[in-house]
């Protein structure tokens, strides 16, 4: 089994014979020696690999392209050079896939907006190597955490009868004849499609989730998710992961809790265990970026309600470009006025007007109001939604009702209502927005690795 790099650096022995593989960063040769840096992936830093003229196939080496994959063997010693503890001296150089000059990253930076157009390559740079090493450490902190606070663990459907948020931003999933379908009063007939019914890519694991939550207690959902809105922002795509965690005898107040606990978890996990990468998005894409996940990770996060936010956004000075109303949803500007001018750091808003909100959400006795909640942070805004659930089957069958939501397809729903209902609470964090937030990118086609977004579906 191969060394990585990784391993040789957190070793830091001085070793006589050392050998691992990997891709060319960049090459300089002269006569007299010739350097080349490689990288595996497995950190940001790459190890120097000196190689001198006796080698027998120097002159070979020394015109290998960026990119180009090999094997060396060698002994690693300290390094005279600054910014590396140690190199390696070759006593051989394997080439185990050649690349050349028309390999497209030969610089050392490109815009993001360039390598989303190569997103079969743009792995292999110091960025996206960072990101998607965070992503991958991020997904196993969400799996611990849960574990280390024993939720059951549930794979929700992908594909669905249901539409949870109700907006119709469904990608449907069908067999029938596209060219011919069959019609029934001059609609396709769905009853002879492959489930009988319509179906479409799932928006959402959460009414799922609750059911399970009703005999499990504690559970979540991390899977993908999928929207079929045409939005070109940089927060949105078609297609995203959601982790959904839902809690049986819970009230808003538990939500709130444990949707802090979770973000701290993440946060404090991302700067012990990631702390090369995180020190790269410093760096290079967000300075200061160390020191704000730090504060949200020490910090006590608000609790303000949405009349009070209101208020208070009414009473200052800003000019937002979006109206500030009592009845209106938040735009993230108003989120970030918020966090950032007048809470200075975390806070959750509850208790929204229920007619900008789903029809799951339990009603307050205010008639006016539903038990809601947003997570918000500085800089992004909105990183987490959620609300206690509608256990009362007259409330949720009035609610349904008055937004015109039809009862046979929730039948199921139902029912979880009208045997051993209780209250029960849970939230929804969009992974991508977490992997954004943390490591400081600014747009969310970079933090997934193959982005599905309105006409781009490629690779």
């Amino acid at each position: 089994m191969r060394t990585r790099i990784k391993e040789i650096i957190e070793r830091g022995a001085e070793t006589d014979n050392c050998s691992f593989s990997g891709w060319v960063r960049s090459v300089r040769a002269s006569k007299g020696v010739c350097f080349i840096v490689l990288n595996d992936g497995s950190t940001v830093d790459g190890i120097q690999v000196v190689v001198e003229p006796g080698l027998a196939n120097f002159s070979e080496i020394c015109r290998v392209g960026t990119g180009t994959a090999l094997t060396v063997e060698g002994k690693l010693v300290p390094s005279p050079a600054s910014g590396q503890q140690f190199e390696l001296t070759a006593c051989s150089v394997v080439i185990i896939g050649n690349s050349d000059a028309t390999y497209p990253l030969q610089k050392k930076r490109h815009s993001f907006e360039y390598l989303r157009t190569i997103g079969h390559l743009r792995p292999r740079t110091n960025t996206f190597g960072a990101v998607f090493r965070l992503r991958s450490r991020l997904a196993q902190a969400v799996h611990r955490f849960f574990a280390e606070n024993n939720f059951l663990y549930v794979h929700t459907p992908i594909i669905t009868a249901s539409d949870c948020e109700g907006a119709g931003e469904l990608f449907r999933v069908s067999t029938l004849d596209v060219a011919d379908p069959p019609t029934l009063d001059g609609y396709p007939d769905f009853s002879q499609d492959f489930f009988g019914q319509k179906t479409g890519l799932t928006v959402s694991g959460q009414l799922e989730g609750e059911l399970f939550a009703l005999a499990f207690g504690d559970i979540y959902t991390f899977g993908p998710t999928f929207r079929a809105e045409n939005s070109n922002t940089a927060r949105h795509a078609s297609e995203f992961w959601m982790i959904e965690p839902e809690m049986a005898f819970s009230t808003l107040a538990d939500d709130a809790e444990l949707a802090e606990k979770f973000v701290k978890y993440l946060c404090r996990f991302a700067l012990d265990e990631c702390a090369d990468d995180m020190k790269f998005f410093d760096t290079h894409i967000e300075n200061g970026l160390i020191e704000r996940v730090a504060t949200v990770a020490s910090a006590d996060f608000v609790r303000m309600d949405y009349s009070e936010a209101i208020e208070r956004l009414q009473r200052s000075d800003a000019a937002f470009a979006y109206p500030v109303e009592w009845g209106l949803d938040l735009q993230t500007e108003h989120e970030r006025y918020i966090t950032e001018q007048i809470i200075g750091g975390p806070a959750f808003i509850i208790n929204y007007p229920k007619d900008i909100k789903a029809f799951y959400m339990r009603q307050n006795d205010d008639g006016r109001t539903v038990a809601a909640m947003d997570l918000l942070v500085p800089k992004v805004g909105e990183i987490i939604g959620g609300s206690q659930r509608e256990e009362r089957l007259d409330r949720l069958e009035l609610r349904m009702a008055e937004l015109g939501i039809a009862r046979e397809p929730l039948w199921w729903y139902l029912d979880s209502r009208r045997w051993g209902s209780c209250p029960h609470a849970g939230f929804g964090l969009g992974f991508e927005r977490l992997v954004m937030y943390l490591s400081g990118m600014d747009n969310i086609r970079d933090v997934i690795p193959f982005p599905r977004t309105p006409r781009h579906c490629e690779f």
